[in-house]
């Protein structure tokens, strides 16, 4: 059972990120003459966007290193870790009804209140993962508290959309929206980092009992701690008069879901769809691969751990990278360019992860920084389709659509398929993202020529 789960869970350790106080740095971003400039609306973006990707990946690390052991003992490895995934995936189903409910709560009590209902929502679902008891408690309650504690993480991400990244892109200058619209796309790539450095070092210093017995709590209520503060900050900065006049001056305010389905249907569609090769390879170089190494390699989970967080590194510099090469050739160019790139890259996907050592770090430090080539732009990269009025309810549900048709399921996907049929099933899983992404900016394309 526990004890004999994983044999990995040995090496070399990784340091755990530190999260200075955002609320100190928020506090004091001020509109300078009444104006606010795009870079004080970047540090919101960016600040929100870590803390969500922070209790994004500890939740997905947890997925493949506890929750088969200790909420799924019964069951084999394999299995145990299709279910962890399944499990894994509610909160992608649950985060477009949040975004709906959130919407009417904004349109009849305010922004305010929206967001702090959402604190309260992400803060006592992320607390209850760190206090539940295990299977061998509670048997299958806990299983069932697992699921509604990740749904109400689901339910809150939705309703924490803030409108931020969509103020961000129409208050940047024309010549450098590309810069401005990866900024908060660093923040996956950061969050992981210290999300993967917390649990290697966890990993490293204690045995397996006391890992999968109490350390593994820790970083959930470094991710509550980090992700509470983190709204908060954002609640007092979108509710300041300058950002909301500023708001309000741009339309960014909800309306109604189903004059948006029928009005924009089309562009949430499209939006969604544009952005699949991206988060397709968000999973299948963070969470798959390492769900493949706790079950058929005797590697350190906490060396392959380490090694990616140098793929982060590498995907930061991507994210960067993007942004000058966005401004240069166009977004939608360039997310078209990668998303061939990925296509390319998915048919050696097989040769590296059974590679060894050497090519399995290739796989992933390549397969990082081309994700954050491709990821830095996939935001809104079609969302100057939407009708003013629309932008507001139309960005978070292309974003909670791609997350979900994309990346929510993919985990699972990608680990079934290879195990029971082989690697090669995760190349046309790589493929069939490129494939979708390029044949949605493809119609885009086509549509604007119309107009």
């Amino acid at each position: 059972m526990a004890t004999t789960y994983n044999a990995g869970l040995s090496a070399h350790p990784g340091s755990p990120g530190h999260h200075d106080s955002l609320s100190s740095q928020t506090g004091n971003i001020n509109a300078q003459g009444g104006k606010v400039e795009p870079g004080e609306i970047a540090i919101g973006v960016v600040l929100g966007r870590t803390s969500e990707y922070f209790d994004f990946f500890v939740y997905a690390i947890a997925s493949v290193l506890v929750f088969p052991a200790v909420f799924f003992p019964f069951e084999e490895r394999l299995t145990g870790t299709l279910y962890s995934f399944l499990i894994f995936s509610f909160a992608f189903l649950a985060r477009p009804f949040g975004t709906v409910v959130f919407m009417e709560i904004q349109r009849r009590y305010g922004r305010e209140a929206k967001l702090t209902l959402a604190l309260f929502i992400l803060g006592f679902s992320t607390a209850g993962i760190a206090f539940l008891p295990t299977y061998g408690t509670l048997g299958a309650i806990a299983i069932l508290l697992l699921a509604m504690f990740r749904i109400g993480q689901g339910v809150a991400l939705g309703g924490s959309w803030d409108g931020l990244p969509s103020l961000l892109a129409i208050t940047a200058p024309p010549e450098r929206r590309g810069w401005y619209a990866m900024l908060g796309q660093l923040g996956a790539p950061i969050g992981f980092m210290i999300a993967a450095g917390l649990f290697a070092y966890l990993v490293y210093t204690l045995s397996l009992p006391d890992f999968l017995e109490w350390g593994w709590r820790y970083p959930f209520y470094v991710a509550f701690a980090i992700n509470v503060v983190a709204l908060f900050a954002r609640l007092r900065l979108v509710s300041t008069p300058e950002y909301t006049e500023l708001l309000d001056a741009q339309e960014l305010e909800p309306t109604s879901v189903v004059e948006l389905s029928r009005s924009q249907g089309r562009n949430v569609l499209i939006g969604a769809l544009a952005a699949l090769a991206s988060y397709a390879m968000f999973h299948v170089v963070t969470v798959f691969p390492l769900s493949w190494i706790n079950l058929y390699s005797a590697r350190s989970i906490s060396n392959f751990l380490v090694i990616q967080m140098a793929g982060a590194v590498l995907g930061v510099l991507g994210v960067l990278f993007s942004g000058l090469i966005a401004d240069r050739f166009g977004r939608r160019n360039t997310l078209g360019t990668f998303a061939a790139m990925i296509a390319v890259f998915s048919a050696f996907v097989p040769a590296m992860m059974s590679g060894g050592i050497g090519g399995q770090n290739t796989f992933i430090l390549l397969g990082f920084f081309l994700l954050g080539l491709s990821y830095g732009q996939a935001h809104g990269a079609v969302s100057a389709n939407f009708q003013r009025k629309y932008r507001y309810t139309g960005a978070a549900l292309t974003s909670d659509l791609a997350w979900l048709v994309g990346a929510g399921f993919a985990p699972l996907v990608a680990l079934g398929l290879s195990a029971h049929f082989g690697l090669g099933y995760v190349s046309l899983y790589l493929l069939s993202g490129a494939v979708g992404t390029l044949a949605a900016l493809s119609v885009n394309r086509a549509l604007a020529s119309r107009n």
